[in-house]
């Protein structure tokens, strides 16, 4: 709670801590100059590590069987080997593991063959260390890529992927709940089920699309979304199976009942989405933006933000339409986006049902930088 001044940070044990280090992005902090010289700019990347107590809490059953009775399965249950039951087990334990505030970690990351070590920490009463670092180099290429890891913790979740992005070019902000996967965020029992009893399902065509919107246009990714940062190994894992790998934002809090899972997809989402974009564009202020949302919820009025906080720098926008969650009849109709998207102009902004309709759109884009 105290941050860099808590008298009581001492380091993780590995023997008595878990640790998550999250994939990023390096960038090289420049302004929207475009004529400013980037030869020497040291590349830096915000790192994220979520540090938790191993022997946590162990009351994995209790909620396992409440949130199978919110969603109508208790009775579907059976014993220990219920594959349901353990899907569900499996997702909901890094709600349950305690938290762990005030520890420091060392990164290690290896640049050019050297090893640098860095100091990290304390984690924050969340047990989240977010923290930006300079990597001490100029002179690496854009869409290189090196695996940091966190020293004396051995397990794959303490070593991410930093992938490094030049100042100019292409970027893609991209939801993910029923822009990417199906969610069902307009309803509660579809979040449960989705998250904890189904296996992850991409929206049809949407894989196809992102693989040609890379080829395309050779963005950087980041992947936004309302989820609690719980979620990075679900999410992560849905991610690298289907799409392209980025950089993962989620929200930086927990949640210790099933209402505060939901308020977490549903409430302050637009707050929260602009809040975030707002780092994503100091962090990358030269590069064109194509941002990917949905209709269930604000990703229109966010992305709508943005453009006209930042002139010039959302280049297209792209909503799905969800047409198959119900009571989101409000949400789709026509004049909610006219609304929305009063003050962007009509070309920027496209609503869609099937991806098959925004090629043309991506393939527009591309010809900027054939302008260019």
């Amino acid at each position: 709670m105290l941050g860099s001044k808590n008298p009581i940070a001492h380091p993780a044990d590995p023997q008595k801590n878990t640790v998550w280090l999250l994939d990023n992005t390096a960038y090289q902090p420049v302004t929207d100059a475009p004529d400013q010289s980037i030869s020497n700019l040291s590349w830096q990347v915000e790192v994220v590590a979520c540090i938790f107590e191993t022997e946590g809490r162990k009351d994995v059953g209790k909620l396992v069987s409440a949130i199978a009775d919110h969603i109508g399965l208790d009775g579907e249950l059976g014993g220990s080997k219920d594959e349901t039951r353990q899907r569900i087990e499996q997702r909901v334990q890094p709600f349950l593991d305690q938290v762990s505030p005030g520890r420091t970690l060392t990164l290690e990351v290896a640049v050019h063959g050297h090893i640098q070590s860095i100091a990290l920490g304390p984690s924050d009463r969340n047990g989240i260390i977010s923290q930006v670092v300079d990597l001490h180099a100029s002179d690496i290429q854009d869409g290189a890529l090196v695996h940091p890891r966190i020293a004396q913790f051995n397990h794959d979740a303490a070593t991410a992927g930093t992938g490094f992005a030049a100042p100019d070019g292409w970027l893609v902000i991209s939801d993910i709940d029923d822009t990417i996967k199906r969610t069902m965020t307009r309803e509660p029992t579809g979040i449960l089920r989705s998250t904890f009893t189904e296996d992850p399902v991409p929206i049809p065509g949407m894989p196809e699309f992102y693989r040609h919107v890379h080829a395309e246009l050779n963005p950087t990714w980041f992947y936004l979304s309302a989820s609690p940062y719980n979620l990075y190994p679900f999410l992560h894992e849905f991610l690298h199976a289907h799409y392209r790998a980025g950089t993962l934002v989620l929200r930086d809090y927990s949640w210790l009942d099933i209402s505060g899972l939901i308020r977490s997809f549903t409430e302050r989402t637009h707050e929260y989405k602009v809040d975030r974009m707002e780092k994503i564009q100091r962090w990358f202020p030269r590069r064109r933006v194509l941002c990917i949302g949905d209709s269930t919820q604000s990703d229109p009025e966010a992305y709508a933000d943005m453009y006209k906080r930042h002139p010039g720098w959302i280049h297209a926008i792209a909503v799905r339409k969800v047409g198959d969650v119900a009571h989101m009849e409000d949400k789709n109709k026509s004049e909610r986006f006219e609304e929305a998207f009063k003050d962007v102009p009509r070309h920027v902004w496209t609503v869609f049902e099937d991806p098959k309709e925004l090629y043309d759109f991506v393939d527009g884009l591309g010809m900027e930088d054939e302008a260019l």
